[in-house]
């Protein structure tokens, strides 16, 4: 924002060089040339009115310079009037044209913004004692749907999570994506274990690449991380299938990365085989926060080729913000999260990033 209002001056700067030239150039040598670059410079940059205001004024200065210099005759005074009020014109139109491209742009992204709050609406920010954050950062500012999805629900077996990436790209990622958080929030109330919940979960990639046959039957995936939460929150059962395993962050803000005990494929390729599904418990003591997202995270690179490590930036993070006040919320420290990643990569952002971050309360000091 603030580099805009600075590049808003650039047409008045262009007229101010074209004066200096002009004052300290002999008079066979005119500026008139840099002064119709202003109009077109303020074509992407200012409004309708301040168009005209700069074309009125490079016209004005053009008109002094030239009686300054004895030069306003037709040749390089009306001639030149004449072209500064067709690049002044030209420069309208392009306005134009660029507004109305903006336009259907801001449409676009309002429809996209729709309909990805319609396929992957936003986690509700509290489940009893659960407090829950979620962010997703697009790769692309116009492709707000990727295949990058999460889900958190309610259950009768406790909460349930599930963070994951679709293989692929477009409308046949989105596709998936559909078809993962449909069949999760069937599975998640009905399966009594993860295990059960993993296999309606693959029966349903199985359809669905049956559905849409030719490669994507035989290559299509979801890594997934699924996590069940006990009912008092003292411990989180995880099930991962070739997902970037998830940081805990214990109430100090130390993190531990939780690595799963045998590794497994990616969700959807039951058909090459079958695998076991192993189930993890791990510690969630008061104050703890589970973090977890997908490759656009663990895959972001900086100019080097160096990958972003989470688990050992999120503790500093963490830190840095309990120095200035209190302790980061899940939403906190998703921002700070996706902050530094951006850091890090000098702002290309590589991949889709989906991010959960679900914190259990401390106990309070008289408890």
């Amino acid at each position: 924002m603030v580099q805009l209002r600075r590049a808003k001056w650039i047409p008045l700067g262009v007229i101010v060089l074209g004066v200096v030239l002009d004052l300290v150039t002999p008079t066979d040598v005119t500026s008139a040339p840099l002064l119709m670059a202003a109009p077109v410079a303020a074509a992407p940059l200012l409004s309708l009115r301040g168009i005209i205001a700069i074309g009125a004024l490079a016209m004005a200065v053009h008109a002094v310079l030239a009686w300054h210099d004895g030069t306003f005759g037709w040749q390089r005074g009306a001639a030149n009037q004449l072209t500064l009020l067709a690049v002044t014109v030209l420069a309208v139109l392009i306005n134009r044209s660029l507004e109305g491209r903006d336009a259907r742009t801001r449409r676009a992204r309002h429809i996209a913004a729709v309909a990805q709050s319609a396929v992957l609406p936003r986690p509700p920010s509290r489940l009893g004692e659960l407090r829950i954050a979620a962010r997703y950062v697009p790769a692309e500012d116009e492709a707000m749907i990727g295949g990058d999805l999460y889900v958190v629900q309610e259950t009768p077996h406790g909460v349930r999570v599930m963070v994951g990436d679709v293989r692929g790209k477009g409308l046949g990622a989105v596709s998936a994506v559909c078809a993962d958080l449909g069949a999760f929030r069937y599975a998640a109330d009905e399966a009594e274990d993860l295990p059960g919940l993993v296999a309606a979960l693959e029966r349903a990639l199985q359809r669905e690449g049956g559905r849409r046959g030719g490669q994507e039957q035989e290559e299509g995936f979801t890594t997934a991380l699924i996590a069940e939460f006990a009912d008092d929150l003292g411990t989180v059962r995880v099930v991962n299938r070739g997902h970037p395993p998830p940081v805990l962050l214990d109430a100090q803000g130390r993190a531990t990365v939780l690595e799963p005990s045998e590794e497994a494929p990616p969700l959807g390729m039951s058909g090459l085989g079958t695998w076991a599904c192993p189930v993890d418990t791990f510690p969630f003591p008061p104050g703890a926060t589970l973090v977890c997202y997908t490759d656009g995270v663990t895959e972001a690179r900086d100019e080097s080729g160096v990958f972003y490590d989470a688990s050992v930036r999120l503790p500093f993070l963490v830190h840095r913000r309990a120095l200035v006040g209190d302790p980061a919320s899940p939403a906190q420290i998703l921002h700070l999260l996706i902050e530094d990643v951006g850091h890090h990569t000098g702002g290309r952002i590589q991949d889709d990033q989906a991010l959960l971050a679900l914190h259990r309360p401390p106990v309070p000091p008289h408890a």
